[in-house]
């Protein structure tokens, strides 16, 4: 495989790409009102490995260390275009003011592009997304009428903003918790399902299916059950599109899986990892929902089980006790505060505790992954990868990955996968980190 990818070609990254954002409350309008606080020099990408971060090259005695964007040709934030659809019609601007993010000072040094950016009517069942009500909804007899109303709006949207390429990622509200049924298996299934207007069948699916219809590639920012299934894999492999996701890795998961990775290092174990969180915006109120809370849970847990492999470790990690949190706290808005308390036990069996309470900005948090993706998936595009890109899971909670692998959470892992990647399709080469070059003559 790693000779297949040395002959990669990647197509010219010049045009004009459209970012279409299903759900355009907090983290759509902070990374929207970001990009152009950024054009104008009234801000910095921080947070953003694609405009930030550098990468080594060949040994470390060469010295080569370019940033990402100059090793690999990304598209420039200038050639960036920004809709969406929304259940509120509220434009960007004012969504943004709603929200509570950003600044009014900085909001109203760029009012007037906040102000063009008006989103399409929404895909919306409240069966899905119980907390949430709004009426600037599409109208229709089944999901499959849904599907060619979206397909029509992202031809719409790019004909109109006469763009080359579009990268569709999911921002919206998280979803109730769903399994895998039959309808999910196969394309043929899919389309069966829509057609009858299946309860199996999501809001976040619709929008999922068309972007794929469409050739656009599409990253899940939420923890729904969307693209992970076998029908949008078999449908994106047969129109060569990229998915991604599933679940932005912001808050609290950010924060274990860098401490997990450090813990396990060590062979430190951990008896019990207790998590709560408090936050006030829209994601809060809708997570109030004990249905929403249930597939946020299933996300947030499934990160320390992996990275602690307990069926490899009983001594350290069979009896762990991991319990996670969420509580609407509307005085807080969009600053989550999360806290950790961790139980761990060293030589001896001797024990230790570690607290952490994290003050943390969610949509400050989410903004510069959704850039990355949309780079990195228009990147993906390009060089012509299709169906799952694990090598994107560094920004996820739940990554999706194939069948018969599981999935990998350690984010330390994640970067270098990701760097190795894009070393490779630079045509240069992966870096181990071994090192014994340096020292065997």
């Amino acid at each position: 495989m790693i000779e297949q990818m040395k002959n990669i070609k990647i197509s010219d990254v010049k045009g004009k790409v459209g970012v279409l954002l299903p759900g355009m409350g907090a983290v759509a309008t902070t990374f929207i009102a970001g990009i152009i606080a950024i054009r104008k020099n009234l801000a910095k990408p921080f947070g953003s490995l694609t405009q930030m971060q550098h990468i080594r090259l060949g040994r470390r005695d060469e010295h080569r260390n370019p940033l990402i964007k100059d090793l690999i040709p990304l598209t420039e934030l200038n050639d960036l275009y920004f809709g969406g659809w929304d259940l509120f019609e509220d434009d960007a601007y004012q969504a943004a003011m709603k929200a509570g993010v950003l600044e009014k000072e900085l909001l109203n040094q760029i009012k007037d592009e906040l102000q063009a950016i008006k989103p399409m009517k929404a895909v919306f069942d409240k069966k899905y997304v119980k907390k949430l009500d709004g009426t600037y909804v599409k109208k229709a007899n089944n999901w499959y009428e849904y599907y060619e109303m979206v397909r029509e709006d992202i031809r719409n949207f790019k004909k109109q903003h006469n763009l080359d390429r579009l990268v569709m990622i999911w921002t919206g509200s998280t979803e109730i918790y769903m399994k895998l049924s039959e309808v999910h298996q196969s394309k043929a299934a899919f389309e069966k399902a829509m057609k009858e207007n299946h309860p199996d069948i999501a809001p976040s699916m619709i929008y999922a299916w068309a972007a794929i219809a469409e050739g656009v590639p599409y990253a899940n920012g939420a923890p729904n059950l969307t693209a992970d299934i076998p029908a949008m894999y078999e449908f994106a492999e047969e129109m060569q599109v990229p998915l991604a996701g599933k679940d932005f890795k912001t808050g609290q998961t950010l924060m274990k899986t860098i401490l997990a990775p450090g813990l396990k290092a060590r062979m430190l174990g951990v008896e019990g990892w207790f998590s709560t969180n408090i936050l006030g915006n829209r994601d809060g109120e809708v997570l109030d929902d004990p249905e929403s809370f249930k597939t946020k849970e299933e996300s947030k847990l499934s990160v320390l089980d992996q990275i602690f492999q307990p069926e490899l470790y009983p001594d350290l990690y069979k009896d762990l006790y991991h319990k996670v949190r969420i509580n609407y706290y509307p005085p807080r808005k969009d600053n989550k505060e999360g806290w950790d308390n961790i139980d761990i036990y060293g030589w001896l069996g001797y024990p230790m505790q570690i607290k952490i309470d994290f003050l943390c900005r969610d949509s400050i948090l989410a903004a510069p992954i959704v850039l990355d993706l949309v780079l990195f998936l228009d990147l993906a595009k390009r060089a012509n990868f299709h169906g799952i890109q694990e090598w994107l899971s560094f920004y996820f909670k739940s990554p999706i990955h194939a069948p018969n692998l599981y999935p990998e959470h350690d984010l330390f892992i994640q970067l270098m996968k990701l760097k190795n990647t894009l070393r490779v399709m630079a045509g240069e080469k992966e870096i181990t980190h071994l090192g014994l070059e340096y020292y065997m003559k």
